[in-house]
């Protein structure tokens, strides 16, 4: 099968590399993001493999029919950037990579909260300087304090069992509960007592219309002041305007991102020499409490090795009998 990588960076192709040794696939790679101009790009590929802030919507489902695409191949577990429905009307194939590692993002979920909570960020560009003064770098013990989980899938078991460990008291809120979860203690209840009871709030749900902008004015104004609010999951969780006028008001006092709600046209890019151009993201980087990294909660070895082999064997399967594997359309 003839695939175009789209959206690729050099860390991609060596784990795909490694991971296509061997087969009989030809892979085209290709730098740009996928859009309505870059679809034209497809020649005789007869799949895609895209990432999550490429464009899969209607206009672009329609071009790569046109040029003969039969599968489109997520890597990523996250599928809302596609229009699912587009997909079916149109006979496209798509498969995703559902459990790459949990452990990558819950670990760098506590890495962004262990980090804002005793000061580590600013600690190590004062000591950089020669300035060891420790002032206004006092954090909080986070054995006995209450910790609320959104979404108790693998991603959110894997962190509630680290938090379990610090010796924190677990809520938990999903429309599923999670048994492993409920032997780690985690006590499931509404997003309200959630919101009201936690010191420590982490997101681990998917994005659905349901869930899009769970953190906004009114949840927030909910909570106790000085939460620390941990999204690693989807941008679009958080209103990212009424969480600074939270951040003004100390309503939050700590914030840790691996996601942003516009992060399609920023995040895996060097911005350096141009500056950061959208004014919500830059006006969130000027606090001292906030702590952003770009969408690399799932980059370690173990998940790009992962992505890469269920990648394969999604496609695999796809081409051997036309079956689906670890699809969402």
């Amino acid at each position: 099968m003839k695939i175009a990588f789209y959206n690729t960076k050099q860390y991609d192709r060596t784990y795909f590399d490694q991971a296509f040794l061997g087969s009989e696939h030809e892979v085209h790679y290709l730098s740009c993001h996928l859009d309505k101009e870059s679809a034209n790009l497809i020649n005789d590929e007869t799949a895609v493999c895209v990432f999550i802030n490429d464009t899969l919507d209607a206009d672009v489902l329609t071009i790569l029919k046109q040029r003969g695409v039969r599968l489109i191949a997520l890597r990523s577990a996250g599928f809302n950037h596609v229009d699912l429905d587009c997909a079916r009307r149109l006979n496209l194939a798509v498969v995703r990579v559902p459990a790459y590692s949990p452990y990558s993002i819950a670990e760098h979920a506590v890495a962004l909260l262990l980090s804002l909570n005793r000061g580590i960020h600013r600690a190590y560009n004062r000591t950089r300087e020669g300035d060891f003064s420790i002032s206004n770098l006092m954090g909080f013990d986070l054995h006995n304090k209450t910790v609320g989980v959104i979404g108790t899938g693998k991603i959110g078991q894997a962190f509630i069992k680290i938090m379990h460990g610090f010796g924190c008291k677990i809520l938990a809120h999903d429309p599923y509960p999670n048994e492993e979860c409920i032997k780690l203690g985690a006590n499931y209840v509404s997003l309200d007592e959630i919101f009201i009871q936690s010191n420590v709030i982490s997101l681990h749900c998917p994005l659905t219309s349901e869930t899009q902008h769970l953190i906004n004015e009114n949840s927030l104004e909910k909570m106790q002041d000085g939460v620390a609010i941990i999204n690693t999951s989807r941008g679009r969780l958080v209103d990212s305007k009424a969480m600074i006028q939270a951040l003004k008001k100390s309503k939050v006092g700590l914030l840790g991102l691996d996601v942003y709600e516009e992060e399609e046209t920023l995040f895996f890019e060097d911005l350096s020499a141009q500056g950061i151009q959208d004014d919500v993201l830059a006006r969130l980087t000027t606090f001292p409490n906030v702590i952003i990294t770009s969408h690399q909660g799932f980059f370690t070895h173990e998940a790009m090795s992962n992505i890469a082999k269920t990648t394969l064997s999604n496609i695999n399967q796809f081409e051997l009998d036309g079956s689906i594997q670890n699809g969402v359309a």
